[in-house]
């Protein structure tokens, strides 16, 4: 089962909802962790999501833990490039564990949605080779 953060600034909250619900069928047996405004959000539009704390709170720090013990296996970030937040460090700590410990990321629709279609084409060739 894989595990997949979900975070959007306020400015791409509904982006992200939009992005999700357009692979409902994707969702299925994956576990949506998010930072905790990012959380409401998506669960206020219908979507099961596990809460963290809000990123100015601690969440963005939460994330990065988990990215350095193994417990993530994607990170999906909507940023907004015109938001500077005094926790702006936590989200730079972020960004960087995914590229120290590879974890893949996306930083908007469109990688998202590579990373998505590449999950699969990954899956489907495992599955394949457990067959043969």
């Amino acid at each position: 089962m894989e595990k997949i953060v979900v975070i959007a600034h306020d400015a791409k909250k509904e982006e992200m909802v939009k992005f999700l619900k357009e692979r409902t069928d994707w969702l299925l047996g994956v576990n949506l962790i998010a930072t905790g405004r990012t959380a409401e959000y998506i669960e206020d539009k219908g979507i099961e999501v596990k809460h963290l704390s809000p990123g100015k709170s601690g969440g963005y720090n939460e994330i990065t833990q988990m990215v350095k013990n193994g417990e993530v296996d994607i990170v999906i970030f909507f940023r907004d490039p015109k938001v500077v937040q005094p926790h702006h460090e936590d989200i730079r700590e972020l960004l960087e564990a995914c590229n120290l410990y590879n974890i893949p990321l996306a930083t908007n629709y469109a990688s998202a949605e590579l990373l998505i279609l590449g999950l699969i084409k990954k899956q489907a060739s495992e599955r394949l080779k457990g067959k043969g």
